[in-house]
């Protein structure tokens, strides 16, 4: 018989992100972001059955052979809570879990940037925490949400399907509230929100216009208001919230966009093969008055253009994966691999190298990077002998310089 409980503890002591549980499979589990089989034998319908009966709430498990799809919170005390989603395909039972900490990380812990927290400190408004399913968006909300618990006093509301992180009270106070239980929708949770005093609100997901009207008008009269959204950078993001609303509305949310945001964070996660673990790679908008300019005017492409010129209070994608590759956590072939515009951080790269390459100051970090597999051109050996040599252009500068 399939000892569920084991199966959980097994994969949350070696850090597995989800478990994927199919009749007439064998057990999966995910990690790194890799699906993997395990050694174990196919999985019956009884075996779904009886892992269902275990996991689900009791209110829930006279719908098995009716329900098709569910979501419920399973949790083993001091090991894991597990955000489990019920579905069925071809007719057949299966689960997909999400393995969820007890302990949450801090921004170092989980290597995020500094400049986060310049997003954080905002009275009103909203950010937006955006990436692929996957990506970490609620591991980084949850260091966020904790990050104000450790050093402000307010109230923070939680609104989420379900809960998945659970905060103890620290300097703020912090209420959770799970969608179908503790209020019927996001929408109607932000509606009600309003009247229990929060001070800063988490939406677990933006997920249509009602929420997303509820979320400005939160941040409209005075609140702290983070969410999450399944796009991939700032322009997505902010055109994803536009377009949530009818034609003949947009022209006047694009203005009451461009008053109430006061971020995104676009997020992914990389994989390191040298560290066996995954980093996250950020791109984090601030809104600016100039951000703010374009979204009113309806030039929101633009933006690209703007994060290309590497304003000191933006941080790019490519910035992001190429200070990760100096640091030495990712490889520079890792970094253009999961780049969105390959060629510009390749170029990013190339102008580094060129820049830095007096040997005598910069060689600790090249040759970190070279045994890395970066090779770059201005250093290999033929423009090393070049540069040692009278026909230097570099030396015949300098050569010129004191003739004259």
């Amino acid at each position: 018989m399939f000892d569920v409980n084991q199966f959980f503890k097994k994969a949350a002591s070696i850090e597995a992100s989800d478990i994927h549980l199919h009749v007439g499979e064998v057990p999966l589990i995910r990690k790194n972001g890799i699906i993997m089989k395990t050694a174990m034998p196919p999985l019956t319908y009884e075996d779904i059955e009886n892992i269902f009966k275990m996991v689900v709430p009791e209110k829930l498990k006279d719908t098995f052979e009716t329900a098709m799809d569910m979501d419920f919170v399973y949790e083993i005390p001091n090991v894991s809570r597990f955000r489990v989603n019920f579905n069925k395909q071809l007719n057949k039972p299966s689960l997909v879990i999400r393995i969820v900490p007890l302990y949450i990380r801090n921004f170092e812990e989980l290597c995020l940037p500094e400049t986060i927290k310049s997003l954080l400190t905002a009275q009103n408004g909203i950010v937006l925490v955006t990436g692929p399913t996957g990506c970490g968006k609620s591991t980084t909300l949850a260091a966020i949400i904790n990050w104000l618990n450790l050093n402000f006093a307010k109230h923070i509301l939680t609104i989420e399907d379900p809960v998945e992180y659970v905060f103890v009270s620290q300097k703020s106070v912090i209420s959770q509230r799970q969608v179908s239980i503790d209020t019927a929708s996001f929408s109607d949770g932000l509606k009600y929100a309003l009247r229990q005093d929060p001070d800063v609100i988490l939406i677990g997901e933006i997920r249509d216009r009602a929420t997303a009207e509820a979320a400005v008008k939160a941040a409209e009269t005075g609140h702290l208001v983070f969410a999450t959204l399944h796009t991939n950078d700032a322009v997505q993001t902010i055109n994803r919230i536009i377009n949530m609303f009818d034609k003949n509305d947009r022209d006047y949310v694009k203005i009451q966009i461009a008053e109430v945001l006061r971020g995104t964070i676009a997020q992914k996660l990389v994989f390191s093969k040298e560290h066996n673990k995954r980093f996250p790679a950020l791109e984090i908008m601030p809104m600016t008055a100039t951000v703010k300019d374009y979204i009113k005017k309806d030039n929101i492409e633009s933006i690209y253009q703007l994060f290309a010129s590497n304003p000191v209070d933006m941080l790019s994608m490519n910035q992001s994966l190429f200070n990760l590759a100096i640091d030495g956590k990712l490889s520079q072939a890792e970094a253009i691999a999961n780049s969105n515009s390959p060629d510009d951080l390749a170029r990013t790269f190339r102008t580094f190298c060129y820049t830095n390459k007096t040997e005598s100051l910069y060689q600790p970090e090249l040759s970190r990077l070279s045994t890395r597999g970066f090779n770059p051109p201005a250093l290999n050996d033929s423009s090393k002998q070049a540069s040692g040599s009278s026909n230097s252009p570099h030396r015949d500068k300098v050569k010129r310089k004191k003739s004259n």
